[in-house]
């Protein structure tokens, strides 16, 4: 079997018709969810798109991996997805972005060229690259963003789009008269950017992929990491025109949630993003391009879904279809993503798996609490692999797409970095103290932030738009000191000791006495003969 694991940048959980949009249809990745299972409580590991990927990666949480915030180096030898289903014989290669900065240091350190099988494979994340374009070509006053060589400016570039940029003159911004209307500036994100559609980003990726899958040897696992609907917000015709205004759903957020605000929710609310997303007529420009990003992603899953039917794909290949964070939109006052409100830190998660095993959950919802950590030990587990738990912090899917019913979680774990924003500095915390921790279970879910600052609480059975602060107050103390309880049983897990798993412990149990290491013993026939035999007879001549 092989596994065909598609990853969209900032797809918000709800933002499919699937998941009870009234107005985006979206009924080929509804179509993958009739023929699989569809996860409603999904939750990722950060609301990030670094710290997120890399737990996705790895199997792991941030504070284990280490990688808490964009730009963070992944360390040289963290055990990988590639790692994993190399050992059980599956390839594990990539088609898009990681958001991965290779840890060059580590790597000089221990003598790793960059341009070996293995120097690639750390600056890659573990990964077999077919191709890498992790889609932020922006150029400043120091060059640009990312310095890496772009392979979709070189396509540009190919089908004859001038300049050294075409990405940020064509791909991500429309005209205006004779001038650029750059997507950097949100008041154009109703205007249809300056590319034939077949040209732009999702296209191009879809592409790659399938000249990937005809040219693989199996089995194999292929991440397909798309750039959209990530901003800048600006789609080719015809999809800019497809949505309007009237198709921007009501904003969720209230004018209490401003009083006697949470401090990091505070400066949140009141930095640029959330203030640009709170004016409602930002939304009205932003939301309809973001729905069209979103229509022109599941036009191109028709596209793929039908040509891996044609070809007989569909029939040996596992599909996960998910995101690595959401987009607030304006909801809760905020823009971009860094809290953990559903709009941010859930996710959607579809798995269709191929084999008879299946069959009787097609088309199935499961509401049981998942991890973005979870899909690496499915893809183990479907790779036919050793399980790994001493390394992997997630449990496999494979119980719940077989119909089965496992011990499971009863919490979920997110965490957030954000030492490098100047809320920081704002709130007078050392980088150390600049950390958010989120406890969810099905009823309530909770933050705690470092550096003294108080707690927030949510009731989501009766409050599931996350409008009243029930931490504001002190009715709810115990279900705070349940929430402290759980997270300092997280915190208290073993994490870091990867490089002996349990079983290998206890086979190493009792093992120093046939070594010939005999401490304590005072009289020989204290232990078995058989460890004593050498200690025994003449002395040798």
């Amino acid at each position: 079997m092989n596994i065909l694991y598609i990853m969209f940048d900032q797809l918000r959980f709800d933002y499919l018709s699937c998941a009870g949009h009234p107005h985006l249809h979206t009924p080929h990745i509804d179509g993958l969810a009739a023929r699989g299972v569809r996860f409603t409580r999904a939750y990722v590991q950060s609301p990030t798109c670094g710290s997120s990927r890399m737990s996705s990666y790895t199997g792991r949480y941030p504070s284990s991996h280490g990688v808490q915030f964009n730009s963070y180096p992944l360390r040289v030898g963290e055990w990988t997805m590639g790692d994993h289903l190399r050992k059980a014989g599956m390839g594990c290669h990539l088609i898009g972005k990681t958001h991965m900065v290779a840890d060059a240091e580590g790597m000089q350190r221990l003598g790793l060229a960059p341009d070996s099988v293995i120097g690639v494979r750390q600056s890659e994340c573990g990964f077999d690259p077919y191709v890498r374009d992790d889609g932020l070509w922006a150029e400043g006053p120091d060059g640009f963003y990312d310095q890496k060589r772009s392979p979709y400016n070189e396509y540009l570039k190919e089908k004859g789009y001038p300049g050294e940029n075409p990405w940020n003159d064509f791909a991500n911004a429309g005209i205006e008269g004779n001038d650029i209307a750059s997507g950097w500036f949100m008041v154009n994100a109703d205007k249809p950017a300056n590319i034939a559609e077949e040209d732009s980003e999702t296209p191009w990726l879809t592409t790659r992929a399938m000249e990937f899958i005809e040219r693989a040897e199996g089995p194999w696992c292929a991440h397909l990491s798309y750039i959209k609907p990530h901003w800048p917000y600006i789609v080719p015709a015809p999809y800019h025109g497809m949505y309007g205004p009237e198709h921007v759903l009501p904003v969720v957020r209230s004018d209490a949630e401003r009083e006697d605000a949470h401090p990091v929710f505070d400066g949140m609310m009141n930095n640029q993003i959330g203030r640009t997303f709170s004016r409602e007529e930002v939304r009205e420009k932003v939301i309809p391009a973001y729905m069209g990003l979103i229509k022109q992603a599941d036009d191109q899953m028709g596209r793929l879904f039908g040509w891996l039917e044609e070809t007989g794909r569909m029939q040996d290949t596992m599909i996960v279809l998910t995101s690595d964070h959401g987009d607030y939109l304006g909801d809760h006052w905020l823009g971009e993503k860094n809290l953990f409100h559903e709009p941010s830190i859930k996710v959607p998660l579809i798995v269709y798996h191929p084999h008879a095993e299946a069959d009787a959950t097609r088309g199935s919802v499961c509401d049981e609490l998942v991890e973005a950590i979870d899909l690496l030990p499915t893809f183990l587990e479907a790779a036919g692999g050793e399980p790994a738990p001493h390394i992997l912090e997630g449990h496999s899917l494979m119980p719940w797409l077989r119909g089965e019913t496992p011990k499971w979680r009863g919490y979920a774990v997110a965490e957030f970095d954000y030492s490098t924003m100047p809320l920081c500095e704002k709130l007078g915390l050392e980088p150390k103290d600049a950390r958010l921790f989120m406890v969810a279970d099905k009823r309530w879910k909770f933050m705690h932030a470092e550096g003294g600052l108080r707690p927030m609480l949510f009731d989501m059975e009766n409050d599931p738009q996350e409008l009243v602060d029930l931490a504001k107050g002190d009715a709810h103390q115990g279900i705070i000191d349940l929430m402290y309880d759980r997270l300092l049983e997280w915190g208290l897990r073993m994490s870091q000791r990867i490089t002996l798993s349990d079983a290998q412990i206890k086979a190493r149990r009792g093992k120093s006495g046939c070594k010939g290491i005999l401490l304590g013993v005072y009289e020989a026939d204290e232990v078995a003969p058989e460890l004593t035999e050498k200690y025994r007879g003449p002395v040798p001549k």
